[in-house]
């Protein structure tokens, strides 16, 4: 299993081999204005079949694309998917081509994928989220769950614990082949870390009570968490081996913290008078501020977008819905989608998370500014709280 889940894991980060060249004087279409407001970029697909054309659909859809007739399209993308993956794209409104590139040396899927990348690249400037991986808990019918990773948008599942145990909350380490989670394989809730590449796992925080949500730092120094060890589950840091020890907040109920991209801040969500809030504190410690969620009530599973200008959240109202707001307070909130345990991909404008679907768990990906968003069905089981490889 070791040695499946690191073929499987190094397939998915090499670069694909490449052939052809991108055209030069690329126009780049601005496709971020106001949050949920943006229109989709309509472009049209035409040659490719089967797994290829899928592929390209999903990715692009999820990164702010309509697929539309070719009348009516900024961007044509042409090409065949017979051996393997070639295309072009061409931008009628310049009538020129704008990228032509051939793929080989991998999986059709792989080529689309990375055809889907080079697209986004030329188009929105850009890197594109293709050949990137997610860790989440899937869970059976009758079983505990473990942990998962898989591509993005669920395919080539392949499982990372085997404990038969209750697991929570995955966490990638920047950069790694590297996870920390939460399990009971040892009767209490432990944070673990785990080697993906090597196999070897360690528990980082085995404290007596609860010891769950880890989130690494972005340079993978330091992980913050929630532990009760000192009465009430607040929000501690560490050295990424558990050492050094320092807990930040002394409130009732605090969860979910996430770090700010330049490393100084850690949000996380709290309850105060009774209310549920979203709040902040610096990494070295000091005082708690609260952040104004106005017209949403109950926010809680904050997380900071890797650019540092947005937080996604839940809002627990009736029922759970995704939400986004500015950092800076620019905009209010604004209410997505529904569902639940969002994370940010590395390119700080889709999301993964899970929402129901005949009483069971389904992992969704969504494009912040378009709300468009896709399931993520080929990951069977019930699959929830999702963490996005950055």
């Amino acid at each position: 299993m070791k040695k499946l889940i690191l073929n499987f894991l190094t397939i998915g980060l090499v670069a694909v081999a490449l052939h052809g060249a991108h055209a030069q004087d690329i126009q780049i279409v601005s496709t971020i204005n106001v949050l949920g407001q943006t229109k989709p970029i309509p472009v049209s697909l035409d040659g490719f079949t089967g797994e290829a054309a899928e592929v390209l659909k999903f990715d692009l859809f999820v990164q702010g694309f309509s697929f539309v007739a070719p009348d009516a399209a900024q961007y044509q993308i042409s090409g065949s998917s017979a051996g393997d993956v070639s295309g072009r794209v061409t931008d009628k409104f310049a009538k020129k081509v704008v990228l032509s590139r051939s793929y080989n040396g991998a999986s059709v899927r792989r080529q689309a994928h990375a055809f889907a990348d080079d697209i986004v690249q030329t188009i929105q400037n850009k890197k594109g989220i293709g050949q990137t991986k997610i860790a989440f808990k899937s869970q059976s019918a009758s079983g505990n769950g473990e942990i998962f990773v898989a591509d993005f948008d669920g395919y080539n599942k392949q499982s990372i614990t085997s404990d038969n145990a209750i697991v929570a909350k995955p966490a990638w380490v920047p950069g790694k082949l590297a996870v920390y989670y939460t399990s009971y394989a040892r009767g209490n809730p432990d944070i673990f870390y785990h080697s993906l590449s090597g196999g070897q796992r360690r528990v980082v925080a085995g404290y007596s009570g609860l010891n769950t949500s880890a989130a690494v730092s972005p340079d993978g120094a330091k992980v913050a968490m929630i532990l009760s060890k000192a009465g009430s589950p607040n929000v501690w840091v560490c050295n990424a081996d558990g050492t050094n020890l320092k807990r930040l907040t002394t409130g009732l109920e605090d969860s979910s913290p996430t770090w700010s991209n330049d490393g100084q801040w850690i949000c996380f969500a709290t309850k105060i008078a009774e209310r549920r809030r979203l709040a902040k504190v610096s990494a070295s410690g000091g005082p708690v501020k609260t952040l104004n969620t106005a017209g949403v009530s109950n926010p809680t599973e904050p997380d900071w977008s890797p650019d540092g200008k947005w937080i996604a959240f839940t809002r627990q109202a009736r029922d759970f819905d995704i939400c986004v707001m500015p950092v800076d307070g620019s905009l209010p909130p604004t209410v997505l989608v529904a569902g639940q345990n969002p994370s940010w991909a590395p390119n700080s404008r889709t999301l993964v998370f899970n929402h129901e679907i005949g009483h069971r768990q389904v992992l969704s990906v969504l494009d912040v500014f378009t709300k468009q968003y896709k399931d993520c069905l080929r990951a069977n089981g019930s699959n929830s709280q999702p963490a996005w490889a950055k």
